[in-house]
């Protein structure tokens, strides 16, 4: 009997997170309109070191779509909403502003000088592959094939193949691609690659697009019970 009330707590709380899912949007903008005095994230950060930054939103999503794994690996409850909104938030943040602008912006220098050519293909490369990849999560996560358990099997496969593309995509940025920027520009040009970055960024995602981004990761955090960064501690 204890277990059942259990149960139907936890589906309770679920439930209640997917409307909390499905306003999202509003929230983060009242939550960063509360913000008093906001901090700038952008501060004395280089082109570089921002791109690496945004990589910190791309690692939080695939925590969650880690979790989510977890979650249906294992027969738990978890709402569609969670794969859903974290699946756009890559498409928006990642594809549409990140990627773009390294395809833009940062791919161009290294073709124009002849460095590491080879690498800046294959990471244009596994750009495509990982776009088609995030369409079928988002297809999949829609909640009439999710309820269909027969689908689940796709989802996981497809959500493994994004987190297995992305984790060794992402290294080869931050330790070779990027540190690599600043032997190629002169501290000038990386100034005014970050001014154009940042002006595509209001263009892409808004004001403070990159402090709402991380506001609806940290959302969908606190839903799944992952957002405490104490509970990794491992105890020894």
């Amino acid at each position: 009997m204890e277990t059942n009330r259990l149960e139907v707590g936890r589906r309770e709380v679920l439930t209640a997170g997917v409307g909390f899912l499905a306003g999202l949007s509003s929230q983060t903008v009242q939550a960063q309109e509360k913000k008093t005095p906001p901090l700038d994230s952008d501060a004395g950060v280089t082109a570089p070191e921002d791109l690496m930054k945004e990589h910190g939103v791309l690692n939080r999503c695939l925590l969650i779509y880690e979790e989510g794994l977890h979650r249906i690996n294992n027969h738990a409850d978890i709402p569609p909403e969670v794969f859903l909104h974290t699946a756009n938030l890559v498409k928006k943040f990642v594809e549409e502003y990140h990627e773009k602008n390294e395809e833009k912006y940062i791919f161009p220098v290294f073709i124009q000088h002849r460095k590491l050519v080879d690498l800046v293909e294959t990471l244009k490369t596994q750009h495509i592959i990982g776009r088609k990849v995030t369409s079928r999560i988002i297809h999949l996560s829609q909640p009439d094939l999710f309820r269909k358990r027969e689908n689940h099997a796709q989802l996981v496969h497809h959500c493994q193949q994004f987190i297995r593309l992305y984790r060794p995509h992402e290294a080869r940025e931050d330790t070779i691609l990027f540190p690599a920027l600043r032997t190629l520009l002169t501290p000038q040009q990386v100034e005014e690659l970050g001014t154009r970055m940042e002006g595509d960024e209001h263009k892409v995602l808004g004001d403070e697009g990159f402090e709402k981004s991380v506001a609806q990761v940290e959302a969908i955090e606190k839903l799944l019970g992952i957002y405490d960064l104490k509970q990794f501690t491992p105890k020894l």
